[in-house]
């Protein structure tokens, strides 16, 4: 991908936490450094509603693992996600039923089923959340009512309010699967500090450590605080949404 400057008009700046809250204390471990960047707004609703809008450019956002394209509204310049196969001079529009060409968006119940879909919302009027991420994208299974199911990346089918909001196609660069860091610098730019392994740490240091020469993890797989950490649920059990989804995602097999 050619580098193209951004808009300055859409960029802010991204002051880093390297993994600490409020009061200094480190909450995510094995975060600090990275290459300095700066924050694309970008679009997730329907912030330009019924206008139609021309692909100025295509760019590489450091924030993100897909592309993300420039649209020109008649002057008002906007980011938002890029779909695969999007191009430079494309035409796309905002509306709640149009044309189902690549990148336009539209509700889901105007959405025939076995489409590919993308930067979907959960409530409608509040923004795209769900299938944001490099290559991916949801299909429509069914639509019924008041809801429309849909099969997410994770392989989870689950409901969403027909009103909501959704953009046609998967995202750009679904080749990012694949893509190797190749050395230990690479992830230092990224952000990502050395990790050691709690078994070769002493007993006082983690639930791991401890023993002479290389010993087993011992009893069960436990995070440095002894909280369970492999094959723990961790969804609440009441929450709310729990009805909407039909069908659990399916769990990969390790290796």
């Amino acid at each position: 991908m050619p580098k193209i400057k951004p808009q300055k008009n859409l960029l802010r700046v991204l002051k880093k936490k390297a993994g600490r809250n409020n009061t200094g204390r480190v909450t995510v471990r094995h975060q600090g450094g990275g290459v300095k960047q700066r924050y694309r707004l970008i679009d997730f609703g329907q912030k330009n509603l019924d206008r139609p809008g021309k692909v100025v450019s295509i760019e590489y956002d450091p924030n993100r693992t897909c592309s993300i394209a420039l649209v020109d509204y008649s002057g008002d310049k906007q980011y938002i996600l890029a779909s695969h196969g999007l191009k430079q001079g494309d035409e796309i529009t905002c509306q709640a039923k149009t044309a189902l060409s690549l990148g336009n968006r539209l509700k889901l119940k105007n959405i025939p089923v076995g489409s590919m879909v993308y930067n979907i919302e959960l409530q409608p009027g509040q923004g795209g959340i769900m299938a944001r991420s490099a290559g991916t994208g949801a299909q429509i299974m069914a639509q019924e009512e008041r809801y429309t199911s849909l099969k997410m990346p994770s392989s989870e089918v689950r409901k969403v309010l027909s009103e909501c909001f959704a953009s046609l196609g998967s995202l750009s660069n679904p080749e990012k699967r694949f893509q190797e860091i190749g050395k230990a610098g690479t992830a230092r730019l990224m952000g990502r500090r050395p990790t050691v392994r709690g078994s070769a740490m002493n007993a006082c240091d983690h639930p791991h450590g401890g023993g002479k020469n290389k010993q087993p993890i011992g009893r069960h797989p436990r995070t440095a605080w002894g909280k369970p950490a492999l094959g723990v649920k961790t969804r609440k059990r009441n929450k709310w949404s729990n009805k909407l989804i039909m069908q659990r995602r399916v769990n990969k097999k390790r290796k």
